[in-house]
């Protein structure tokens, strides 16, 4: 039972099924394990829950791309 987990700030239900499909599928082409052994888990955090350089993420310049929180 391969897990692959990845911690981002909040994104829509469409990127999460996106980041699901394309971490599965590449995990399955380098293994050669089938696509359903894989578990993904995608963990989400508000902006004010995750810094960078000592900063919350609700506090800096972010990319148009970001949320808004």
């Amino acid at each position: 039972m391969p897990v692959i987990t990845i911690d981002l700030w909040k994104v829509t239900p469409e990127v999460k099924a996106e980041l699901i499909e394309k971490l599965t599928r590449t995990a399955s082409e380098i293994t050669k394990l089938p696509p359903p052994a894989f578990f993904v888990y995608v963990r989400e955090y508000p902006l004010d829950a995750i810094g960078t350089g000592g900063v919350p993420l609700a506090q800096q310049n972010l990319p148009p791309h970001a949320p808004k929180e």
